[in-house]
Parts: structure tokens; C-alpha cells; sequence
């Protein structure tokens, strides 16, 4: 069964935030060091427009990662992601802080992580998701894997079923692209 029609509708109707790791999930997982010591990630756009239609459909969208990176608060500036948090080692009271922030409860977040050090904070969130290549245990506790690696279009599918599942699907992506749900594969 694909991803597209496994994925939990019901479970993901009404989540309010959609909490994303950066390393495996936002980017196929390299690290990239110049001589200078500067880092050098790759993003991938189809994974940017969707969390720019995510939060088009009301749906608030921030990053919890365990490194610390300019690179990343870049990329969140850009993308209007005002939720951010950086170099947590302990991923369960970085989403409580994240929640805290955004005044909700982890039991309104959808996560997606690709590694141990994501579970904590995973298994507090309704809605726990994975990039197909993430680590066999997330793997084993995640409700939701994308079909997609990370980095390379998995957020972008979480984001189309969250945005299905919220009943926005015709005002954010129908009326501007005239594209159905049947045309992206749901």
C-alpha cells in the first residue's frame, strides 16, 4: 500500500502544527563543511512549497533539530517558519518549549523525525511520522512513512495530507494550481 493511501486522514485532521527535524528530514542527511568551518545544506523546494501551503492552510509549522546551524535559521526565516528551535539534545522538552511558544499541546502536533534522538519528542505527538529511509527503530514507531526520503520530497507529502485532511485542499492548492488531490496521487 503507497503512502498516499495509508496515510491516517483522521488521525491528522485538526493538528494545528506540523513540528519538523532538520538532518534526515529537511535534508537527505549530508553535512556539508567548507574550510572556514561554514556548513552547506541543501533544501528541497517541492519540501519548502509545501510548507508554504501547509501554512496557507492554517496549519503552523516549526523545526526542532539537535545541531546548530545558521544555515537552518536562514531557511526558517525564509519560509516564514517563526518556531524554531536549535541545538536540543533532549528532543521531549524541545517540544514542550516549541508548544509553550506556540500555546498548544503536543497532542495538536504532527512530528516527523528520522532518528532515535526524535522519539522523545515523536511519541508525544498525535500524529508520528517518518521519511521512508529514516532509522529502522523510528521507523517501527512512526504511524505515517512517506514513500520519499528525507530531504527529497517526504515533508511535501506529509504536508498534501495534512492539507487534505484539514479540508483546505480547495482553497490552497485546487483554486491556485487547479490540481485535485487524484493529480498529486491522494
Amino acid at each position: 500500500m503507497s503512502a498516499y493511501q495509508s496515510f491516517p486522514l483522521n488521525k491528522a485532521k485538526g493538528i494545528k502544527m506540523l513540528v519538523l527535524d532538520v538532518d534526515g528530514v529537511l535534508t537527505e542527511g549530508h553535512v556539508t563543511m567548507t574550510d572556514n568551518g561554514e556548513e552547506i545544506k541543501n533544501f528541497n523546494v517541492c519540501d519548502g512549497h509545501g510548507i508554504k501551503m501547509v501554512q496557507r492552510a492554517g496549519i503552523e509549522v516549526a523545526i526542532l533539530t539537535g545541531r546548530k546551524s545558521k544555515v537552518v535559521a536562514h531557511r526558517a526565516s525564509d519560509l516564514g517558519i517563526q518556531y524554531l528551535i536549535q541545538g536540543s539534545l533532549r528532543k521531549a522538552d524541545g517540544l514542550k518549549d516549541l508548544c509553550a511558544q506556540a500555546g498548544i499541546e503536543p497532542k495538536d502536533c504532527a512530528y516527523m523525525g528520522d532518528d532515535v534522538i526524535d522519539l522523545p519528542a515523536m511519541m508525544q505527538c498525535r500524529l508520528k511520522t517518518a521519511p521512508v529511509n529514516a532509522h529502522a527503530s523510528v521507523l517501527k514507531k512512526a504511524e505515517w512513512v512517506s514513500d520519499c526520503k528525507g530531504g527529497l520530497g517526504a515533508v511535501r507529502q506529509l504536508c498534501e495530507g495534512l492539507i487534505l485532511a484539514n479540508d483546505a485542499w480547495k482553497s490552497v492548492v485546487e483554486d491556485a494550481y487547479d490540481v485535485s488531490p487524484k493529480d498529486c496521487g491522494w
